[in-house]
């Protein structure tokens, strides 16, 4: 893993920055044709929410932002329902709005985000991250497999069916 780029806390002034990351990965899946987040979120609102929640941290290369995630402890009452059974019943982080800026794609830095927030939950005594993405979102689904995440079954965000994984560590 590159010495040179790590995740950390975001703060409010990397808002625009992070909504830019976020804005081109929307039209990213609309151009793939995918419906995932094509519903007007995520949005600005959902950014600044994260942020004024500490929820928001940035993956950074030397001092250029490259990446954005949202990671919550224990918070996501999407996941109180699931249509099959998540792996533990402990306490875990929850993973949204991965998304690398345009100009950094195929350099496998969602790999290199993941292994990050591994680390940081394991720092943080959390032996459990959960992620949920779109049936279409095929990088998505092939990355969360790779890295040892274990489809649990399917949930419901804003409606819609998403695949729901979950990783002990």
């Amino acid at each position: 893993m590159n010495e040179n780029i790590t995740l950390r806390k975001a703060v409010a002034s990397e808002a625009p920055i992070i909504w830019d990351i976020l804005a081109a990965a929307i039209e990213r899946r609309k151009a793939d044709g995918s419906d995932q987040w094509q519903d007007g979120y995520p949005n600005e609102a959902v950014v600044a929410d994260d942020l004024s929640k500490q929820y928001g941290y940035v993956l950074v290369e030397g001092k250029t932002i490259i990446g954005y995630c949202a990671l919550i402890l224990n918070d996501e009452p999407a996941y109180k329902t699931i249509e099959g059974q998540w792996l533990s019943n402990d306490n875990f982080m929850v993973i949204h709005r991965i998304a690398i800026a345009a100009n950094h794609l195929g350099k496998g830095l969602v790999q290199t985000m993941l292994t990050h927030i591994e680390e940081l939950a394991k720092e943080q005594h959390i032996n459990s991250l959960r992620a949920d993405t779109n049936f279409d979102n095929a990088a998505m689904l092939h990355l969360l497999k790779k890295k040892g995440y274990q489809y649990c079954g399917e949930i419901s965000m804003r409606g819609t069916p998403r695949k729901a994984f979950e990783k002990k560590l």
